[in-house]
């Protein structure tokens, strides 16, 4: 442990030149006299630190001294420090400890490459989560990573979509993948590898039986087969819409979340030319039949479908509906409950 603050120790005084012992002590979490003997143990080992007494005085690293034990290149110090997604770490219960590693690691990094590592920080974020999607809550993510590091099989509590109460299925996990914010367990369940979603995850309990796991098991290419085998199956259905002007801008931030993977909005050229007043044309994949109805009838009166021909009829009817309904909250006359049911 000592070590470890010394190190700590020797950043700190990197950073800011001189500190006061007090705040150094606040620090690292340890007393005034703790503080001035790690100064000693630095000073004896050759490291030009020294102590300052009075006011402005306190513990000071000379300037100018530059150490590079880790023998990190310029980029590479980049590439550590200014990684600002450190959500995934965090989610796995590593935060602190991330935290931790790189403040040791700074200690032994060149002062030039680091303070390149905080420009660059300084002019990039990462946001993992997709648009008008809110944050997973994954609690039970570090007790999946330590079942799937040890190699014990897993009692889940997992709630499918649609289902009211989760159900119990015991895994063998495989690892975790990350994808685009949303984390999933990658297992087999009765000899079939299937992805789960933490976040659907109610409970999990770690068994003492050993996991079944292929000795020549690439966590990677799994999941590649298993998220190519399930958009396999879900190929979307290609739509095109007339959108309103006024619309446009947040017509295409909404459906940009709806679109299937490895596809994009595309702007159709009307044929035969027509009125220049007319809707601009959109075509688009989305990932579903439901999500296409939603889409249009979520923007009202500023969307209109154009293909499908087929799905014409379902925007028809859920529209109809919803007006209805809402017809009758305004005091029209009540449906019965038969008739809502139909």
């Amino acid at each position: 442990m000592r070590a470890d603050r010394l190190l700590q120790l020797l950043f700190l005084l990197r950073r800011h030149g001189r500190l006061p012992a007090r705040r150094l002590a606040e620090l690292l979490e340890v007393s005034e006299r703790t503080v001035l003997r790690d100064m000693e143990a630095l000073s004896a080992a050759g490291v030009p630190v020294y102590c300052e007494q009075g006011r402005g005085g306190g513990c000071v690293l000379m300037e100018g001294y530059e150490t590079d034990l880790s023998g990190l290149t310029s980029e590479e110090a980049q590439a550590l420090f200014s990684w600002t997604t450190q959500g995934a770490a965090a989610d796995l219960g590593l935060g602190a400890q991330l935290g931790t590693a790189l403040t040791k690691l700074a200690a032994t990094v060149p002062q030039p490459a680091l303070e390149r590592a905080d420009a660059l920080a300084a002019v990039v974020v990462v946001d993992r989560r997709r648009w008008f999607a809110a944050a997973e809550e994954v609690p039970l993510l570090p007790r999946l990573r330590e079942a799937a590091m040890a190699g014990r099989r897993v009692r889940l509590g997992y709630a499918s979509r649609g289902d009211e109460s989760p159900g119990t299925r015991t895994v063998d996990p495989y690892g975790l993948v990350e994808n685009a914010g949303r984390w999933y367990l990658l297992a087999a369940h009765r000899g079939v590898v299937k992805s789960f979603r933490v976040a659907r995850i109610r409970s999990a309990e770690v068994l003492a039986e050993p996991a079944r796991v292929p000795d020549d098991l690439d966590l990677a290419a799994e999941w590649r087969r298993v998220r190519a085998a399930f958009e396999s199956g879900h190929e979307g259905v290609v739509v095109t819409v007339a959108v309103s002007p006024q619309a446009m801008q947040r017509f295409r931030l909404v459906a940009s979340s709806q679109t299937a993977t490895g596809t994009s909005l595309e702007t159709v050229p009307p044929s035969p030319p027509s009125d220049p007043d007319a809707w601009p044309l959109l075509r688009l994949t989305v990932r579903a039949r439901e999500s296409a109805v939603a889409l249009v009838l979520g923007f009202g009166g500023e969307v209109r479908l154009l293909a499908p021909v087929e799905l014409l009829a379902a925007v028809r009817s859920r529209a109809l509906a919803a007006l209805r309904l809402h017809e009758e909250a305004d005091g029209g006359p009540s449906l019965s409950a038969g008739r809502m049911g139909g």
